[in-house]
């Protein structure tokens, strides 16, 4: 059974939301990603480790039309985005309100922009390790693509300038609440945006010099120094190397190794703080059918070593 849990109600109850939605990205399958982990067994592998696990089936966001959609500015898809992240933001919510710990399988990275929104409505005071080979950091001013998974993290923390469509996600995030765990593709602008923000980045070139241990004590220190503040972990699969996980839509080389993205998960739930986790972008359409089951398995062995598995 896993270590006690600082937040979360007893029985340790884990709500699985599975949402399979792509619109803030252009590559058409990652919405396929949260079924195929939810095929893969997730549900019984998590009920193994002692958790109860919740699981109504996926929100199909059917009834979220935006079949108006034209862009705002440079941004693609603004209102579908937009009125999905919201509503991510209210079953998320809902979940963490109960003492459960949410799950979110996703779909591209826009949809932090409601998970996390959800984990602060019931919990202000949560700091984010976000595991990624992005930044997602993006502002309308600096985004060159308009694709709004490369910004949900410019919307939580209230940079650039202001959209109505998301004027529901509130600025709530701290810049000093987020700690950045993997980063190595990253644009000019979020480079620049990273710096007069002072936020924390430990990138590749830090876990080649530190080792992953030293990394995941450094990066807990900065936002978590006295380990009392709930976590929210949001993990994109795109941080580990491509040989690990290839079947993501923005894969790029250099990044974590297996055991490496397992470590990270296996010391945040080694704190008892995780109150919410996301794993996003896992793209069962990208790559031969081999490639995908390593992937999805992958993804399920790190939601697995999150909630508590450990090797010995």
């Amino acid at each position: 059974m896993s270590s006690q849990s600082r937040f979360l109600a007893e029985p340790k109850t884990v709500a699985i939301v599975g949402c399979p939605f792509s619109g803030g990205q252009p590559k058409a399958g990652v919405d396929q990603g949260p079924i195929s982990l939810v095929e893969a067994g997730i549900v019984s592998q998590l009920e193994g480790l002692g958790w109860k696990v919740k699981f109504d089936g996926h929100h199909q966001f059917e009834e979220i039309s935006a079949v108006n959609d034209p862009p705002i500015g440079i941004l693609k898809n603004p209102r579908l985005v937009s009125r999905v992240t919201k509503s991510v933001a209210g079953v998320v919510g809902g979940h963490a309100a109960k003492g459960e710990l949410p799950l979110t399988l996703g779909g591209d990275h826009s949809l932090a922009m409601g998970t996390i929104s959800g984990t602060l409505s019931k919990y202000p005071n949560a700091c984010v390790v976000w595991i990624d080979a992005h930044a997602d950091i993006n502002t309308i001013e600096s985004t060159e693509s308009g694709n709004i998974h490369g910004m949900p993290l410019s919307f939580l923390i209230g940079i650039g300038s202001k959209v109505d469509e998301f004027s529901w996600v509130k600025p709530d995030l701290k810049a000093d609440s987020l700690v950045y765990i993997g980063l190595r593709d990253v644009d000019t602008n979020e480079k620049k945006i990273l710096k007069e923000n002072n936020i924390k980045v430990f990138s590749m070139h830090d876990v080649d010099k530190y080792g992953i241990g030293k990394v995941v004590e450094m990066a807990l220190d900065h936002v978590n120094p006295n380990r009392d503040r709930p976590i929210h972990l949001s993990f994109d699969v795109d941080a580990l190397d491509p040989s690990v996980a290839p079947s993501t839509g923005t894969p790029v080389r250099g990044g974590l190794t297996f055991r490496e993205g397992h470590y990270i998960c296996e010391a945040i739930s080694e704190t008892g703080l995780l109150v919410a986790l996301d794993m996003m972008e896992v793209n069962p359409s990208l790559a031969d059918e081999a490639s995908v089951k390593q992937t999805v398995a992958v993804g399920c062995s790190l939601v697995r070593s999150a909630l508590g598995e450990t090797l010995l």
